[in-house]
């Protein structure tokens, strides 16, 4: 879905009316929510608690209201994204009300878990002006070289068009997933299998008689 002609506002792409292949190629590309560690997704500064978990949702569900989160104190919000296994992401997606609650830049940090408030000083791995998208069809292609392995994703979202609240209602991220390996385990599974010819001289047979 996305086209690879440059822009002007940091990789954003705008894509026309789309119909149902469409739509469902777009459900199909932006599915990266799956592997998303939820229980663990953090949103700093978030009105009611556990909201910021129900922005990353399926993209056919991207324009349904009732799932939300609202930032509390003033217009930052921060998400701390844990993920299953490693990915690489392509693009997102941000879909915010058309108004001034939608947020205005986006920031990305990777694998940086538990970033806080004090933390975003830091240079970003990538930044993005973002422009109002009530609907859902804007793409904000990442570095894909930047962004080719990553466990944990932090969203920084520090300003909004002018409203003492940012509003998200949805996240979309597109990419492709790999599985996390964990070789340390490997290895001692197998070193704790023992191998019978490093112990031929301890092995009887069922006569109890040593063998040879």
């Amino acid at each position: 879905m996305s086209h690879n002609h440059p822009h002007d506002h940091g990789g954003a792409c705008a894509h026309e009316a789309l119909g149902i292949e469409d739509e469902l190629e777009m459900g199909i590309q932006y599915s990266l929510y799956e592997k998303i560690d939820t229980i663990n997704v953090e949103c700093l500064n978030e009105e009611e608690e556990g909201s910021g978990k129900t922005v990353f949702k399926p993209y056919s569900q991207r324009l349904d209201f009732d799932k939300h989160v609202t930032s509390d104190a003033d217009e930052e919000l921060l998400f701390n994204i844990p993920f299953t296994g490693n990915i690489k992401l392509k693009g997102i997606i941000v879909v915010g009300a058309n108004d001034d609650s939608h947020p205005k830049k986006m920031r990305l940090f990777k694998n940086r878990p538990k970033m806080t408030f004090d933390d975003v000083s830091a240079q970003a791995d990538q930044e993005f002006e973002l422009e109002r998208d009530p609907n859902g069809v804007i793409e904000y292609s990442t570095k894909v070289v930047t962004f080719s392995s990553v466990h944990h994703l932090s969203i920084h979202f520090p300003t909004n068009y002018g409203d003492s609240n940012t509003t998200v209602y949805y996240i979309g991220l597109k990419g492709e997933f790999s599985e996390a390996h964990h070789h340390g385990v490997t290895i001692c599974t197998y070193e704790a299998q023992p191998n019978a010819a490093d112990h031929k001289g301890d092995l009887f047979d069922s006569m109890n008689r040593p063998i040879s």
